[in-house]
């Protein structure tokens, strides 16, 4: 599962890299990450940094998190913030609009474990089953997250129990993102 979530990460940032390709004739570009030190930064340029993905160069694993909150996490939430370091990705996934978290540099990558743990415990104490957020959406009342007990895709509202399943797994969840540029 791990390998099959990897590779569309990497298909999906691949088609992504080539549409701002084609779209602005330069690579991925974010005003929110300009000036924030990362290996994938190539360029400061208007105030943005022009970004490529870059291998992940820490140990692939988020044992930090599932002994912080005691649980075994899903291997496919591991694969998709250990594959590469790269900006956040705007993508379509039918009517939903939504941006694709990642990870930035080693400092964000500790930084998205300690928010992963906030989340598990917030959720532990309002009884809820697990999930693990991957991407925001344009209402700030839904985020996109990995059910860790399904491996279920949903899109849920934090705090609250109401959720929709809106893919069977992350693969596919991810083969089915069509990037846009915002």
């Amino acid at each position: 599962m791990m390998q099959q979530t990897a590779a569309a990460l990497r298909d999906f940032t691949t088609r992504y890299c080539q549409h701002w390709l084609a779209q602005t004739g330069h690579a991925p570009a974010s005003c929110d990450l300009a000036g924030v030190a990362s290996p994938c930064a190539l360029e400061e340029r208007e105030e943005q940094v022009i970004w490529q993905p870059q291998p992940f160069s820490l140990p692939p694993t988020l044992d930090g998190v599932e002994r912080a909150v005691d649980l075994q996490l899903q291997p496919s939430v591991t694969a998709f913030y250990t594959t590469q370091f790269a900006g956040d990705m705007s993508a379509r996934h039918g009517e939903n609009q939504l941006t694709l978290l990642q990870v930035w540099s080693e400092e964000d990558f500790l930084r998205l474990q300690e928010n992963l743990i906030g989340h598990l415990v917030m959720q532990r104490r309002l009884r809820q089953s697990p999930t693990l957020f991957i991407a925001t959406t344009a209402s700030d009342e839904e985020i996109v997250s990995l059910s860790n007990l399904t491996g279920e895709v949903m899109l849920e509202q934090p705090g609250r129990k109401q959720r929709q399943i809106i893919a069977g797994n992350l693969e596919m969840f991810l083969k089915s993102l069509q990037p846009v540029i915002i």
